[in-house]
Parts: structure tokens; C-alpha cells; sequence
């Protein structure tokens, strides 16, 4: 019996990350969990950074709350694929500072905690 994943380490899960651009955060909001699509890219130093607008709801959820986020693809004909999490504290670039359009802000989630797996081909018995 294989496993159903295999554990990536650090560099191959930033590796990973830096070819997508395209993933999801996972943070509170009303004592419950909210999920948003977000587009992203990798900051030199690791960072998950998101670019959004100033005064949306996902900008006053996640402003220095501890967040997750994923990003990952997965093969829908054999269900090979891969998934890399990055767990990190949010914090939100000042309006004034933003380098974006106007009206946008960074949301930078510097990564404490970045696993990853790696999916295998699916086996599944045929009957």
C-alpha cells in the first residue's frame, strides 16, 4: 500500500508556490472560517504577498491576525498533484505606502509555519 502523500521540505514548497500565482486564504471572520481566492506572489524573503482593495472585508479580517494560506494543483484524469500551506501572521501595507493602483494595499503573510504534499497517481481498485 503506497501513501496517500508525500511531505515536501521548505525550499521545494516555496519552489512550488513561486510557479502559481493564483491561490486561497483561509482566515476568521465572525467566529467562522471564510476561505477567498486570492491572486499572490512570493516576496524575497518568503512572504505571501496579495494585493487588494483597501477597504474590503478581507483587508479588516486578516490585519495582524494569524492566517493560512494555500495554493496547490492537482491532475482531475490521475490525481497527481501538490498542495503547500503557509501558516503566518497578516499584516496590511498603510493606504499612504501602497505601490499598487489606487485604493489598493499588500497584505503580506510572513510564513511561521510552510508544509506541503505531494499527491501520487490515484489507485483506485476498478470493480
Amino acid at each position: 500500500m503506497t501513501p496517500d502523500t508525500t511531505p515536501l521540505d521548505g525550499r521545494e514548497c516555496r519552489r512550488l508556490l513561486a510557479g502559481l500565482s493564483v491561490g486561497r486564504v483561509v482566515y476568521t471572520l465572525g467566529a467562522l472560517p471564510a476561505v477567498q481566492p486570492a491572486r499572490y506572489r512570493l516576496g524575497a524573503d518568503g512572504s505571501v504577498l496579495l494585493s487588494t482593495a483597501a477597504g474590503s472585508e478581507l483587508v479588516r479580517a486578516v490585519a495582524g491576525a494569524l492566517v493560512a494560506f494555500e495554493a496547490g494543483e492537482l491532475d482531475a484524469a490521475d490525481g497527481t498533484g501538490w498542495s503547500v500551506t503557509v501558516l503566518g501572521r497578516a499584516d496590511v501595507t498603510p493606504e499612504g505606502a501602497a505601490t499598487g493602483p489606487a485604493g489598493t494595499v499588500t497584505v503580506r503573510i510572513l510564513p511561521e509555519l510552510v508544509s506541503g504534499r505531494l499527491f501520487p497517481p490515484n489507485r483506485l481498485v476498478q470493480r
